[in-house]
């Protein structure tokens, strides 16, 4: 997508927010080179703040090749947050419901027509005590079998400074300034899954290669070697009101 077709609402949140970034934070962007120039592809970033979104589409932007997001279909009933998602075109994931399917049909056709689209494999902020990326989701491994399209590695650090995750008081710490650093990395090399069938194990594989490859841009990012194991989070299960059967119903009556 070039910058002239970047569109009305993605240029109002530029005008409304980059101002803001550059006066609270310094800025360290690495690797711009590696986002591709023209053509469909698909970016992978880690995910340690509730401003990461911000500050790697602060960077995209000014690529000129705007990411299209999957996220919550929450986000988009909230005011003019939600009409930003809906403007921009943003995709939708509705969680365990029919319509599933739908956030990954819809990226497949994005990349396919030359977008970029932006995932966040681990779906949820990272649970990794120091902050490492943890074990992917297989999304962006599904898109990336089915368009061949290239696989850009994002790393970001920084912005969990100003706001860290699931702190209990979720106060903004915008001083002193805090950098914000964000390094692409060159294509993940998927060529050889290709051609083979995308099981379950083979999304496994290739969502494990392109973890890889974000984990080593954040360790040299933070001069640090990563965990030997990547942490994997289990979501608690969810309690459900038990129904009371028919015979129940007529006691309580």
């Amino acid at each position: 997508m070039s910058r002239r077709r970047i569109g009305f609402w993605y240029r109002f949140a530029a005008f409304s927010v980059k101002p803001v970034l550059r006066i609270f934070f310094k800025r360290d962007w690495r690797g711009m080179h590696h986002i591709p120039a023209e053509g469909g592809f698909i970016t992978a970033v880690n995910h340690n703040s509730y401003l990461d979104p911000l500050s790697y589409g602060h960077y995209q932007y000014n690529t000129g090749r705007v990411p299209r997001f999957l996220a919550k279909n929450a986000l988009f009933q909230h005011g003019l947050v939600g009409r930003f998602m809906r403007g921009a075109r943003q995709i939708p994931v509705y969680r365990e419901t029919s319509e599933a399917s739908d956030a990954y049909r819809a990226a497949v056709a994005a990349v396919r027509e030359g977008e970029c689209v932006a995932f966040y494999p681990e779906g949820t902020l990272t649970r990794d005590p120091n902050l490492w990326p943890m074990e992917g989701k297989t999304g962006a491994a599904r898109v990336a079998m089915a368009t061949r399209a290239p696989v850009i590695p994002i790393a970001q650090w920084g912005a969990h400074r100003a706001m860290p995750p699931y702190a209990k008081e979720r106060r903004v710490r915008l001083l002193p300034r805090k950098t914000l650093v964000v390094a692409a990395g060159e294509p993940v090399d998927l060529t050889e899954f290709y051609d083979r069938e995308p099981t379950a194990e083979l999304l496994r594989e290739v969502t494990d290669r392109i973890m890889d490859a974000i984990t080593t841009l954040l360790a040299e990012i933070r001069e640090e070697p990563p965990p030997a194991q990547r942490f994997v989070y289990r979501r608690p299960p969810v309690e459900r009101p038990v129904q009371p059967s028919e015979p129940d119903k007529e006691k309580a009556e």
